[in-house]
This record gives C-alpha cells, sequence and structure tokens, in this order.
C-alpha cells in the first residue's frame, strides 16, 4: 500500500471508513465479520488508517473498531472525533459539552472505548457557528501535549474556521465530503490546506455509493439507511445523474477499472494530501477499492476528465439537517 503524509502522520494512501460496520447504510454485519474485515483491510491490503466517531451508532462503532484494532493497535493511525453539541450518554455535565471538560471528558471515553492509550487523529466533528474555534483548538493542544492525542482536525469547518484554528493549534487534517460528484471544497477548503500543510479527509469518496455503479433508482434503502434522505438518491434524481455515471464507467472501461475505482483516483491524482476513507463491507469491495491506489489518471485524462464533469449539472444533495430527521443519535449517520 502507498502511503501519504496528513501533515505530521503517513497513513495509507486510502483509509477505512467505519462507520458502515454500525449504522447508517442499512443492514450491518455481524461483529465477528466486521471485526474480520477491518482486520483484512491492515493484513492483507496494508491499510493502516481507521475512522469512527463517538457518534456512529452511540459508542457502538468505537467499541468495535477498539476491539477490531486491539492487536494491532502499534502498526495503524487511528482517528475519531466528538461532536460538540450532540449530547450522549454520560456527557452531561454543567458546563457543557464544549468546554475544556467537556472535551477531556469525550476524549476519555473514547480512549476507553477504542482500548488505547492515545488518539492518532481527534476531531471536532462540527463546528459550532456560535462558538470560538480557537478555544477548542487550544484545549487540544494540551491534549496534545499531555500524550492524549498525537494531532487533530475539524470536520466540515469553513476557511475561516480552518485559518482560526490552524493559528492556535496548528490542524493535522480537514475532514469534510468530497467526491466526483460533490466538489464544493475545490474552491477554497483545498487550496487552503496545500497553502497551510493541512492533509484532507474525504469522507463519502463514491457518494454515499451512488458512483461505485452498484445502485440505481429502483433500488430501495430501509431502516437507518441514511440514503432514505439524502436528495442524491431520490429516483428522479438518481435517473438525472445516470450521465455522470456513465462518464464515470467509460473512463473506467478505457482504464481497465471499475467506477469506484475510478471515483477513488480522481481525488487522489489531482492532489497528493488528500486520502479518501470509503466505507467497505465485502471482501470484493476491500479488493476492489484499496486497488484504486493502483489506478493512475494522467495530467491529460485528469483534463479530458475536468473538462467532461464541467458540463455536467448535479442534482441532489447531502445534508446534516435531512439525516438528522431519520430520529435519534443511534440512528443518525454523520459522517
Amino acid at each position: 500500500m502507498k502511503t501519504r503524509k496528513l501533515r505530521d502522520l503517513t497513513v495509507s494512501a486510502i483509509g477505512m471508513g467505519c462507520m458502515g460496520f454500525s449504522h447508517g447504510y442499512g443492514a450491518c454485519p455481524p461483529e465477528n465479520e466486521s471485526i474480520r474485515l477491518i482486520r483484512s483491510a491492515y493484513e492483507d491490503y496494508g491499510c493502516t488508517f481507521f475512522d469512527t466517531a463517538e457518534v456512529y451508532a452511540a459508542y457502538e462503532n468505537e467499541n468495535l473498531v477498539g476491539k477490531a484494532l486491539k492487536p494491532i493497535r502499534d502498526k495503524v493511525i487511528l482517528a475519531t472525533k466528538f461532536m460538540p453539541e450532540i449530547f450522549l450518554p454520560g456527557q452531561e455535565i454543567p458546563e457543557g459539552k464544549t468546554s475544556r471538560r467537556g472535551l477531556r471528558n469525550a476524549v476519555e471515553g473514547s480512549l476507553k472505548r477504542l482500548q488505547t492509550d492515545f488518539i492518532d487523529l481527534y476531531y471536532e466533528h462540527r463546528v459550532p457557528p456560535n462558538r470560538d474555534i480557537a478555544e477548542v483548538a487550544f484545549w487540544m493542544g494540551e491534549l496534545i501535549k499531555e500524550g492524549k492525542i498525537r494531532a487533530w482536525g475539524v470536520s466540515e469547518a469553513n476557511p475561516e474556521q480552518i485559518r482560526r484554528a490552524h493559528a492556535v493549534t496548528p490542524l493535522t487534517a480537514v475532514q469534510s465530503e468530497y467526491s466526483i460528484m460533490e466538489r464544493k471544497v475545490e474552491a477554497e477548503v483545498l487550496p487552503l490546506c496545500k497553502e497551510l500543510n493541512i492533509g484532507f479527509v474525504a469522507y463519502s469518496p463514491m457518494a454515499g455509493g451512488f458512483l461505485s455503479g452498484k445502485y440505481n433508482s429502483q433500488t430501495k434503502f430501509e431502516g437507518d439507511d441514511v440514503r432514505r434522505v439524502i436528495t442524491r438518491f431520490y429516483k428522479e434524481n438518481m435517473d438525472a445523474n445516470q450521465n455522470l455515471l456513465d462518464l464515470v464507467k467509460k473512463f473506467a472501461a478505457e482504464k481497465n477499472s471499475t467506477p469506484a475505482q475510478i471515483s477513488l483516483a480522481f481525488l487522489m491524482c489531482k492532489n497528493n494530501f488528500v486520502v479518501p476513507i470509503p466505507g467497505m463491507r465485502r471482501d470484493e469491495r476491500l479488493k476492489e477499492n484499496f486497488g484504486a491506489v493502483d489506478v493512475i489518471l494522467t495530467e491529460k485524462e485528469l483534463a479530458e476528465l475536468e473538462d467532461a464533469l464541467s458540463k455536467i449539472k448535479i442534482y441532489g444533495d447531502r445534508k446534516d439537517s435531512d439525516i438528522q430527521k431519520l430520529g435519534t443519535v443511534k440512528s443518525v449517520a454523520v459522517h
């Protein structure tokens, strides 16, 4: 497996997003199968970067990931996140969660669930618009000095928030949605990350699986599957976005690869500091996704793909507010 730098952390060029093992995308594998797949990512494909969060199924995902990685903890980079404005069991404190005590309470809980003495990369999962991110940056700096975390990051932050946070305690990574289908970060966030030497972690790099070509407008999403409320997966939008999928399939055929591999390669070939973290819950998906590290798009091919994409309109989007309508924290999949 090739590696990349997230500022001061060296990680596999493609990481594993672990949320789907616990919720968010329909029926989950049994725990023993999830653990086997997580370990296979490392043992069979060289993946060293694993991503989870306290809010994924209300602690369940951290517990699962901690159990899976315990035998190889010293060989991998482990990332998790605290959600500043969502209280989970045991987090109700007088000062509120976005406080020095609240943050420490959250990180101590994650350390226990992950069965580790330190977290390699600890994110603020969302940045509350009414709070000064500089405060959190200072507290994160304290945790780094104490050795509880090695580095910190932010998720879905805007350029102003990134600059303000970075000025207090340098950021190692920004994590946001990024795919061929969702490219808003290319305007300001990615150039800023490059300027400040901050790594970028791309969640949902295949747009919830749409870019894999394995779903169509007849697919039914049930249970806590977030695609029930993501408007890209509405029947009319899936039909309208078929021309995008046809384009990706065309490039895949020319490169003797798959649409999923082209989707991942596009992100990685454009910027060497971008690390996608697709979810994958079957052996064939591990083989396919990690195989994308060997798919190289030349400058000419990237330019051709960019030109073709500029002529395509994307229908539908993904909003946290829509996803949270699914119900309780346990069933809400916030990447």
